[in-house]
């Protein structure tokens, strides 16, 4: 059977790149069963109160959701474990160095298959005060004005 080739998403936290300020991105792999595979491959998952934490210089994902496989017998998965991150050692050193930094926190951004390996996307993060959300959404709907006016001018319709 041929391995699968590109990126698949299988979940995003698009409320973390709201709530939080990204500093910096890495991409690591996940320890996971086979049901948990499974479950991910149909689609399955929630980041909603997920967050990375260091323990004995290694990196684990807490509250991330992925439901139990509906196929599967006694195997199956408890569904808010905590997973192994595996990361190269010098990530882990260097994420450990920005998170004694106070306000910095570790959040996954999404959870995607790269080639058939299942991968998590995590961000150094810093959380924003209430008028940096009020700011970004204003940028956000300037530039969307801006995009319009212009599509319209170039459409003559203006």
């Amino acid at each position: 059977m041929p391995r699968e080739q590109g990126r698949k998403v299988v979940a995003s936290n698009r409320k973390a790149r709201h709530d939080y300020a990204i500093l910096d991105t890495y991409e690591a792999g996940m320890a996971l069963t086979g049901t948990e595979v499974k479950s991910l491959r149909a689609g399955r998952a929630s980041l909603v109160d997920a967050f990375g934490h260091e323990s004995n210089g290694e990196i684990f994902l807490h509250g991330m959701h992925i439901p139990e496989y509906t196929q599967g017998t006694w195997t199956n998965h408890e569904p808010r474990r905590v997973r192994k991150l595996l990361l190269h050692r010098e990530e882990i050193q260097k994420m450990m160095g920005r998170l004694r930094d106070t306000g910095v926190t570790l959040v996954p951004l999404s959870v995607y298959f790269h080639n058939g390996y299942a991968k998590v996307e995590l961000g150094l993060a810093k959380g924003k005060k209430s008028y940096d959300k009020r700011q970004d959404l204003a940028a956000r709907d300037a530039q969307r004005e801006i995009s319009r006016a212009l599509g319209r001018r170039n459409k003559g319709m203006d």
